[in-house]
């Protein structure tokens, strides 16, 4: 059967991270953030994946007491040259680890996001996607994004979404037709929504026979205390790792193209699916 995309040519070693970062002490979590990037790349990952928000922590009310504090500028090319991140970009060169991590940034036009930040092997740090769903109380902190993005490492796509984007089918299909082969996901869900946790980024595999790495904060205080169980997902949504609900982890998998093609060779979703779900609806008495 012909796939729908091209396949990588060789296997992709990444690394899922659960770790507890200070609220407004972005000096202090991007230390923290680049030891982690250093144990994934001891560990082989070429890519790491860090939660949302982990350079300020997600606190909802420091976030809106200290904008200023919390937040690294980016130009008007989406370059991030915030002096605080260098030990990230020293993490990253030495490792050779494309790092992906949560931050709140300051556009050039006022806007403030929720951004997956990628600090690549060269340690340029760049926005590489802004939150699109925002969650709850976000948007009175924050404003979307308006569209998506696909990282590519070596022959990798890898789509980007951040947390509550993961919680749309449409949001994880919309990288899959962009050529996605994993789906990366920096997060940050609260105790008691381990339910939810293990069940969205498990189900956005499956739907999009792609794999999927989960990232999320652990630890804190209530009510702002997260539950770590970040987890790396194959094409089906079976776990190939998976973080326990407390304490730091450094997760790694890697990504076999061999199982991508056959996962979607049996489970051809992507092929089969209609171009719409046809006209009205029809509705009938029982």
């Amino acid at each position: 059967m012909t796939q729908p995309h091209t396949l990588p040519n060789s296997p992709l070693t990444v690394a899922t991270i659960q770790a507890t970062p200070t609220p407004g002490d972005v000096a202090g979590n991007t230390v923290i953030a680049a030891d982690l990037v250093i144990q994934a790349g001891e560990r082989g990952a070429r890519v790491a994946v860090l939660p949302e928000l982990f350079l300020c922590a997600y606190h909802p009310p420091v976030l809106a007491a200290d904008p200023a504090g919390t937040d690294v500028a980016a130009d008007p090319a989406g370059m991030v040259a915030e002096p605080r991140l260098d030990p990230l970009r020293v993490a990253a060169r030495e490792a050779g680890v494309t790092a992906v991590v949560g931050a709140a940034v300051r556009h050039p036009d006022g806007r403030r996001t929720i951004a997956a930040l990628v600090v690549d092997r060269t340690g340029e740090v760049r926005v590489g996607y802004d939150k699109q769903q925002l969650w709850g109380d976000e948007r009175e902190l924050f404003s979307p994004g308006g569209r998506g993005a696909t990282l590519l490492v070596d022959d990798w796509r890898l789509g980007l979404g951040i947390c509550y984007d993961g919680c749309f089918p449409e949001h994880g299909r919309a990288a899959a037709l962009d050529g996605a082969h994993a789906y990366l996901c920096p997060s940050g869900y609260l105790a008691g929504s381990e339910h939810r946790r293990d069940l969205y980024y498990a189900a956005r595999a499956l739907d999009n026979t792609m794999f999927v790495v989960f990232a999320n904060a652990v630890g804190g205080v209530d009510p702002w205390r997260f539950n770590g169980g970040a987890a790396i997902y194959d094409p089906e949504g079976r776990v190939l790792a998976r973080g326990p609900d407390d304490g730091t982890a450094v997760l790694v998998a890697t990504l076999d193209p061999a199982v991508l093609a056959a996962t979607r060779t049996a489970h051809s979703m992507l092929l089969d699916r209609l171009p719409d779900q046809g006209g009205a609806r029809l509705s009938m008495p029982g």
